[in-house]
């Protein structure tokens, strides 16, 4: 053998059938990956979702939306290689999926749905992240002069703060660039979520007098009004929505198994392993927390108020909650920014502008490049997102919203249609009805979902005053 011969062979050994860096993931990173997505500031609206849906229809939300995510999460596995989900070519993004067996302007439309939730989740990380910082100033003064001491405090600062933390991340070119950060993220996401649930369980051990709590939730004429009662039900759908929207990033955690075993049996594993571990977790936290607060469950227990001892272990879970929403929002952000800058040098490749990189040498870092257009626009956008956040600054509400606008669409929408077109289901088949019929009352779910919202949000508008706190 030549020694040509035998450097093609070992650069073989290195490839995947695309060409690629051979991937190395395995069913326990796919299902390390989709815990840490699905895991996070959405479980600590999950007491005041019980307490909306009261003990019999709040878990049984929990588990019928689970059981929905599973179920279409291994449709939308089976659609990673197209036409074959085994020997076939390789959809490294949810557009590629979408582009391969659909085509047209669903691609498009998925692109809007996918990189607008992004953006959304994006606004309500900076809305929970200004929150917790801001928890942290009430907890110390609640501590220093007592628990009905007038310890208002003004989000608008902290946001300011995140903002322009991510202004500095956000410089990092790529998302490969992020693992450390994805790492601390993710712990941080277990934390403050072990965190809660520990002090909800110390809040019911330790209570001398009885919470109001009942199957139905919050009592019509007690707590609220019959039209208040059915908003808030509808709201609470929605943040459900939000807590299972993981599947925009399904596609690219795939992407990341190696072939052998075939990369859709590995994914459907995980995806069970995945979402079963977090809906037990989920029902776990939503229950302990119902039965610590009762109908009177704060939107966010960890910075509604629901706790005020021991301060310092309030103040570190919601430290946590900031460091993680951190190293989320950059890891949403930095799919969005490729998708851009893609896009825009692929339509101006002359633009100086848009492709030149300047080289300069920092100190202890060595050479950076800085693109004067990834510079300006990434800068704009996190601004942008922080406007917004200053706007709305309404947790639950926007929860709802964010879910409402993207779970119909990415969640199941586009998996059942994906692999109808794949499998070649005949139309109006067995099969092709009821996962019509599914796809249509999850459709009906999002429209309820997304009024109550809105009409959340539209109340919470008329009521706001900049230092009043939830």
């Amino acid at each position: 053998m030549s020694d040509q011969e035998f450097i093609w062979g070992a650069c073989e050994k290195n490839l995947d059938d695309d060409g690629r860096v051979k991937r190395t993931g395995t069913l326990m990173t796919a299902s390390a990956h989709l815990i840490t997505t699905v895991i996070g500031s959405g479980v600590l609206s999950l007491a005041w979702i019980i307490a909306q849906l009261g003990w019999v229809a709040g878990p049984a939300a929990l588990v019928l939306f689970s059981v929905i995510a599973c179920f279409t999460s291994s449709l939308l596995a089976d659609c990673y290689r197209s036409p074959d989900p085994v020997t076939g070519n390789r959809n490294y993004t949810y557009m590629d999926v979408v582009r391969a067996n659909l085509g047209g302007i669903k691609v498009q439309l998925c692109g809007i749905a996918q990189y607008g939730s992004f953006a959304g989740a994006t606004i309500g990380f900076t809305i929970t992240a200004s929150l917790s910082m801001a928890a942290v100033k009430r907890s110390n003064c609640f501590h220093m002069n007592g628990h009905h001491a007038n310890c208002k405090v003004s989000n608008y600062p902290y946001t300011i703060i995140f903002a322009c933390i991510q202004i500095v991340l956000s410089q990092i070119p790529n998302i490969h660039k992020l693992s450390w950060l994805s790492i601390v993220a993710a712990l941080m996401s277990f934390s403050y979520s072990l965190i809660g649930i520990g002090l909800a369980a110390a809040k019911i051990a330790e209570r001398s007098h009885e919470v109001r709590n009942s199957w139905r939730g919050v009592e019509v004429g007690v707590d609220v009004t019959e039209t208040e009662k059915v908003w808030r039900i509808f709201q609470a759908i929605g943040d459900i929505a939000f807590s299972y929207s993981f599947a925009p990033v399904l596609v690219e955690i795939q992407d990341t198994l190696k072939s052998s075993p075939p990369e859709n049996k590995v994914m459907k594993r995980a995806s069970f392993i995945g979402v079963s571990t977090t809906a037990m977790f989920y029902i776990l936290c939503g229950c302990i927390g119902y039965a610590a607060f009762g109908n009177d469950a704060p939107g966010n227990f960890l910075t509604g108020l629901g706790f005020y001892e021991p301060f310092w272990l309030i103040d570190f879970a919601n430290v946590c909650i900031a460091i993680h929403l951190i190293g989320v929002y950059q890891l949403l952000s930095q799919i969005l920014f490729a998708y851009v800058e893609n896009f825009c040098r692929n339509h101006w490749p002359d633009n100086g502008f848009i492709t030149k990189e300047h080289p300069v040498n920092i100190p202890l870092h060595g050479t950076y490049h800085i693109n004067f257009f990834r510079l300006v626009w990434r800068t704009v956008y996190v601004i942008a997102t922080a406007i917004v956040a200053m706007i709305f600054p309404f947790f639950n509400d926007f929860l709802g919203l964010i879910g409402a606008f993207s779970y119909w669409p990415l969640s199941v929408y586009f998996p059942i249609e994906i692999y109808i077109a794949q499998s070649r289901i005949p139309r109006f088949s067995f099969t092709w009805t009821w996962l019509k019929m599914l796809s249509f009352a999850c459709l009906v779910v999002s429209i309820v979902a997304a009024v109550g919202s809105v009409q959340g949000l539209a109340a919470d508008l008329k009521t706001y005053k900049p230092f009043k706190t939830r």
